[in-house]
């Protein structure tokens, strides 16, 4: 029988040594802990290629919640040491392709592809996931160039894999470029004659007033 195909699945982040005994807090990239993290649980890591840890795998002893906070224990890990080491590590599981998926969650190769739609019309595609840290990014190719839109509900707030397209919110100005600001009148520009200069301030009222306006609006 053919072997089924498998993927990486990315589920959490080491983030910082937590006590004297190899303990490491977790930032967790999945909905379902209790199925990733079981003692035994192996992870794959994701580190630079000048860490000790480079290509190696990481076995879980136990996962522990502190304050509402996960903590990890892990084969080979015995002190504060060897935690402070794997610091920043993005922790990945091998992933079988017909397992129930995750709420919310798709491999790289399910994004990849997909039409961009932004308030029912296509903007771009989907050429790459840029996996950092903090967050996820999808690289979208629109109109001749690759935008980074972060992949969060409050800008890609829906993912049809059926229909082959992700529905997008952007803020101003991530597919397209703002407006310039007008520039400053160069020196001399908009003088008024001496008959105007004496005339009643009028102008300089208006201008305070038309400032104020400006300052009470949110948009600018």
């Amino acid at each position: 029988m053919a072997r089924a195909p498998r993927t990486q699945l990315r589920v959490g982040r080491l983030t910082k040594a937590h006590g004297l005994k190899g303990a490491i807090k977790l930032e967790l990239y999945t909905d379902d802990p209790e199925r990733r993290f079981v003692p035994g649980a192996e992870f794959s890591l994701q580190v630079p290629e000048s860490s000790p840890w480079h290509g190696k795998h990481l076995t879980l002893r136990e996962l522990r919640w502190y304050n509402g906070h996960p903590v990890g224990f892990f084969e080979g890990v015995d002190d504060r040491t060897a935690a402070e080491g794997l610091v920043k590590a993005i922790l990945w599981v091998e992933h079988v392709d017909d397992e129930a998926p995750e709420d919310d969650a798709w491999y790289d190769h399910q994004l990849v592809g997909l039409a961009v739609m932004r308030d029912g019309v296509k903007v771009g595609e989907v050429v790459h996931v840029d996996h950092l840290p903090a967050q996820d990014l999808l690289i979208v190719k629109a109109h001749g160039r690759e935008v980074m839109v972060p992949f969060v509900s409050a800008i890609v707030p829906e993912v049809d894999i059926a229909a082959g397209t992700l529905t997008v919110t952007p803020p101003a100005g991530l597919f397209e470029e703002l407006p310039e600001e007008p520039e400053a009148p160069a020196e001399g520009e908009g003088e008024t004659s001496d008959a105007e200069a004496s005339a009643p301030d009028a102008s300089a009222a208006d201008g305070d007033a038309e400032a104020s306006d400006r300052a009470d609006d949110p948009a600018e």
